[in-house]
């Protein structure tokens, strides 16, 4: 059943009209949902945001740090990567999720309603649509998940960050958006010269074991180390390990846990290794950075290859698969690739003159417009 896991004090709240944003589960779907709650605020100080997520889920933690009220439904993972026996009790509980999503339309009464992705989205904008209200689904990736795709035809309109989604969208309406990133993400103009390559690693906060391994073994082999300054995040479970490995290697190179200004990481880098994530690759579009994009396998309907090819289709990127046997990416194949950027910094040039086209400036103030149009 549905209860609010934090309501501010402020009872503001409860005498202004109301948006719902419903997802949440990752950081790529919270943090942009934020974004787009801050643009309501600023645009419409009239309306008050809810957030609606999942029970268990990261939303828990970080909207009500951010002063939002947050409900909960009872909701799981039903995409094919998870197990039949997860699938199974998601399920068993949509009948549930869909009450408590009736419950709260009944308290809350939205002028419209916005999914933004994860397990709670679903519920939401399909119970929201049954009853007439203004639903939008926003849909951050190149190929949408499960939910969006069963959802789309039944929503008022889908906002899509990447055009390829709307093959995929049987929709009444299809509208660029872009995503919204942390106004400090710009680009950050200068000339690479005959300083050393920087290049910065990371795999989000909770770090990424493969890339980890990948990193560290081709610092191992030497070679290329001349010449080259890294950052390399880890996360929490890695970084003891992995920053003794790094033993020996030039004091240009940083071994991190975690980085907490990544505006100014973004701004120093060359080049970045990482996941691609839609939130990070938004980042890596809006400060126009050339980027070596690792996917995550196991994401859910492998949305982290199809947005790392977007880019490499037009030569805005590199995209290596983790697990490719005809194609295997070891440390000396990875090197080689560094040596390459590090000796042709016009491979990095063309990089960041391709990757404009995918700048999506006040992404979160275009959402609000169709959220909430002046005709409403």
């Amino acid at each position: 059943m549905s209860s609010p896991t934090s309501l501010p004090a402020n009872t503001a709240h409860q005498e202004k009209q109301i948006v719902i944003i419903a997802g949440g589960g990752t950081g790529g779907h919270i943090y942009p949902g934020v974004a787009i709650a801050r643009a309501v605020e600023r645009l419409h100080p009239e309306i008050a945001v809810h957030f609606v997520g999942a029970k268990g889920g990261l939303e828990e933690k970080i909207i009500p740090r951010e002063n939002f009220p947050l409900h909960t439904v009872p909701v799981g993972k039903l995409h094919a990567s998870v197990g039949l026996w997860t699938q199974l009790k998601t399920i068993l509980l949509l009948p549930l999720a869909f009450i408590a999503a009736v419950r709260i339309l009944w308290r809350l009464k939205p002028v419209a309603v916005l999914g933004v992705g994860g397990f709670a989205s679903g519920p939401m904008l399909f119970v929201a649509s049954l009853f007439g209200y203004r639903s939008l689904i926003w849909e951050p990736n190149a190929y949408p998940g499960l939910t969006n795709r069963l959802l789309a035809r039944r929503v008022s309109e889908c906002l899509l960050v990447f055009e390829e989604a709307g093959r995929h969208l049987h929709a009444r309406k299809l509208t660029p958006s872009g995503l919204p990133v942390r106004a400090a993400m710009v680009p950050t103009p200068r000339t690479h010269g005959h300083r050393p390559l920087r290049i910065l690693v990371f795999g989000g906060s909770q770090g990424a074991r493969f890339i980890n391994n990948l990193v560290s073994a081709a610092v191992k082999t030497g070679g290329w180390l001349e010449g080259v300054e890294l950052v390399h995040q880890t996360g929490p479970l890695d970084f003891a390990r992995i920053k003794e490995s790094y033993a020996g290697a030039p004091q240009a190179f940083q071994v991190l846990e975690y980085l907490h200004d990544m505006d100014q990481r973004y701004a120093w880098a060359d080049l970045v290794v990482c996941r691609a994530g839609a939130s990070t690759v938004a980042e890596i579009c809006a400060c126009q950075k050339a980027a070596i994009f690792i996917p995550l396998p196991t994401a859910a309907d492998d949305h982290q290859r199809k947005n790392a090819e977007v880019l490499a289709r037009v030569d805005a990127a590199l995209v290596f698969l983790q697990n490719d046997p005809k194609n295997e990416l070891t440390p000396a194949r990875f090197r080689e690739t560094l040596e390459r950027f590090r000796d042709d910094r016009s491979l990095i040039e063309r990089m960041e003159q391709n990757v404009r086209q995918f700048q999506f400036p006040n992404a979160a103030e275009k959402i609000v417009a169709r959220l909430l149009p002046t005709d409403r």
